[in-house]
């Protein structure tokens, strides 16, 4: 893990592709600006770690098949 030093209205940048920025602190807060391209998905980690227990969880649930539909007679 790599643990910088930053001050407000500095940047890190990850790849040549995506900057986070200090935008504000705040005694234990920081508020920090994420910029990266669309296709790379961000997100605060509580919301990751809860997407991939539901992908999980979406890939352990029993399948089963569609139920057949009756047929009409002619």
């Amino acid at each position: 893990m790599l643990v910088l030093a930053r001050k407000r209205n500095q940047n890190i940048v990850i790849d040549g592709r995506i900057r986070v920025r200090v935008v504000r602190l705040d005694r234990e807060v920081v508020k920090l600006a994420v910029e990266a391209p669309r296709s790379i998905p961000v997100f605060r980690q509580e919301i990751y770690d809860d997407i991939q227990k539901n992908n999980h969880a979406a890939m352990r649930r029993e399948r089963r098949p569609p139920p057949k539909l009756a047929r009409k007679k002619a």
